[in-house]
């Protein structure tokens, strides 16, 4: 799979190029195309039609490392239309059996990863979630029923073979020996909380604890960026976020930046390093980059909301609202595509937390007094914990291997139970008088590498994901960094996009090269209708049935889910 995707990542859009840009100016190191065009000789036969017409990839007898020879039709197809299930070769020759055996076997897949029928590799938390993520389509079969959920005995990787399940973990944990339970094999977590007394780190288990901060304030949440041990949190009293290095010998809280006050929910985006809010004065989802320079208002017009989680690596944008219509909902990373996740047999959302190997949310209810998780789509809800004495006024949540925590400010204490059932009840913290808020659990697998999602379609950005979320529209755009137009600053290819056609400024300014200029003018209008800027196109509305959970089903009166607008503010 990195021979795969590093060869995608080296081929460009060629025909961005001038025709005699950057080649050799000796002819014998070109190939001339059918239509005129020059490439250079190292792109002849290499599986990608940089002449436009196909010319270079005709008559080939060897292509490069990672293209595919049509014998019959004497070219060269790319890598990646090897087995993607639509024929390049004239005789199908890439989609034969025994090519796309070959493939499979050349390629191995991590554990955290689903392999495709053809054999590459793509996210396990894409199988099964109602988008074709690969090219043959293999990752949304015998999905009717999920076994692996209804069974719900792994912590992260189900496999189900020949009417069986079995459990693998992803990479950095180890399967327990009889359990599906996954341990992490490295750094070792910590548990960060929010109090009255400020920010206090303990172990997993309780016994050792430490205040990192002093300042005494009303507490609340608090999140982290795992890959530098980062903390961001701030107090439901006043409108500072603050930022804190834990690596820094002086753990002095310094202010990110002013921002509302009632702030109930904090959540980092690890990938394109954002950070969400949401605000119950405001009554909005806010967004901020991770250095505080920047900061807008996503989605207006909610009620109470009061808590945020992201998941980059899908495009996913998770918040819960406790108004008079209490509700968990689902967006993009931009605030659009908007859906309505829960919103029946819930009162008071107050947390969210995410399981991403399972690609499950989690949430605890204060009205109900329980802990719940559903499916990213709004299926396979299901109850974990209920009231047990320690679960009455919960305000932090995080999910840890086989474990899920809270922070239960009527008890003042932190605690935990597995994740499937709410079985092996344990309070790790008592907190005597102090009563703790936001939580968050420092492991850098809890924030797992990977490509940045530019859409909510499923696709990732195998290049660059660049985020433009402050301007007027906002959007992720992905870019190649060896596209000619390409520009860190969205907003400066944006201006290169709104250029004027017409040649005769340049031609007025540049007299003394005009025969040159006109040759170039002709060049770019060219690039410009070969490489036009694409926006991308977002999934549209989608209603989502909710799956049914019998355990609050026998207690409160189902109230029926309606869609809810794109719009932001809408409702």
């Amino acid at each position: 799979m990195e021979h795969l995707g590093a060869l995608l990542l080296l081929l460009t859009c060629v025909s961005c190029f001038p025709l005699t840009e950057g080649f050799p100016k000796d002819s014998t190191e070109q190939f001339v195309c059918n239509n005129g065009r020059r490439v250079p000789l190292n792109q002849r036969c290499d599986g990608v039609d940089h002449c436009v017409d196909g010319s270079d990839e005709i008559s080939c007898l060897n292509c490069t490392s990672g293209s595919f020879h049509c014998v019959a039709a004497a070219r060269c197809v790319s890598a990646r239309s090897i087995c993607d299930g639509k024929p390049d070769c004239s005789d199908g020759a890439d989609e034969q059996l025994d090519t796309c055996t070959l493939l499979s076997k050349a390629q191995t897949c991590a554990r955290s990863e689903f392999r495709c029928a053809n054999g590459h590799c793509v996210p396990n938390s894409w199988r099964c979630d109602h988008s074709f993520d690969c090219e043959d389509h293999s990752d949304e079969e015998n999905c009717d029923v999920d076994h692996c959920l209804d069974s719900d005995v792994c912590d992260q990787i189900c496999v189900r073979s020949n009417g069986s399940l079995a459990c693998e973990c992803q990479d950095g944990y180890e399967l327990t020996a009889g359990t599906g339970h996954c341990k992490v094999t490295g750094v070792v977590a910590r548990v960060v909380v929010s109090t009255q007394e400020g920010v206090k780190w303990m172990d997993l288990s309780g016994s050792e604890q430490r205040n990192i901060t002093y300042t005494r304030v009303s507490p609340g949440p608090v999140t982290a960026l795992n890959a530098n041990n980062t903390l961001y949190w701030t107090s439901l009293e006043n409108d500072v976020i603050y930022r804190m290095s834990l690596d820094s010998s002086d753990h002095r809280p310094a202010v990110l930046l002013k921002a509302s006050t009632g702030i109930q929910g904090l959540a980092v985006d690890w990938i394109h390093e954002l950070l969400y809010w949401v605000s119950t004065s405001i009554h909005a989802l806010h967004v901020a980059s991770l250095n505080g320079s920047k900061q807008r208002q996503l989605i207006s017009g909610l009620s109470i909301p009061t808590a945020v989680a992201v998941q980059p690596l899908l495009g996913y944008l998770f918040w819960a609202d406790s108004g008079d219509s209490p509700r968990i909902e689902r967006a993009s990373l931009d605030g659009t595509s908007r859906i309505a996740l829960i919103t029946s047999s819930i009162r008071y959302p107050v947390a969210i937390s995410l399981d991403i190997p399972r690609g499950l949310l989690y949430w605890a209810d204060s009205g109900l007094r329980t802990i719940s998780r559903v499916a990213f789509d709004g299926q396979q809800r299901k109850t974990v914990v209920e009231s047990n004495g320690y679960l009455d006024q919960p305000f932090g949540l995080a999910i840890f291997e086989s474990r899920v925590y809270w922070s239960d400010q009527l008890t003042n204490s932190i605690c935990s139970a597995d994740k499937h059932n709410g079985s092996i009840l344990q309070v790790s913290q008592r907190l005597g008088s102090v009563s703790p808020a936001g939580l968050v659990i420092l492991q850098p697998l809890l924030q797992p590498a990977g490509h940045g999602a530019c859409s909510i379609s499923g696709e990732v950005c195998l290049s660059v994901c660049i985020t433009d979320l402050f301007s007027e529209k906002p959007q992720f755009i992905c870019s190649d960094p060896q596209d000619p137009n390409f520009e860190k600053d969205p907003l400066q290819s944006e201006t290169r996009s709104l250029l004027p056609d017409s040649p005769f400024p340049w031609i007025l300014s540049l007299t003394v090269i005009i025969s040159l200029l006109l040759v170039g003018v002709v060049i770019w209008r060219q690039r410009s209708e070969f490489c036009a800027p694409r926006s991308l196109s977002l999934l549209g509305d989608v209603t989502l049935k909710e799956s049914q959970d019998p355990l609050l089903l026998s207690k409160l009166p189902v109230v029926h889910e309606h869609k809810v607008g794109t719009q932001n503010g809408s409702t």
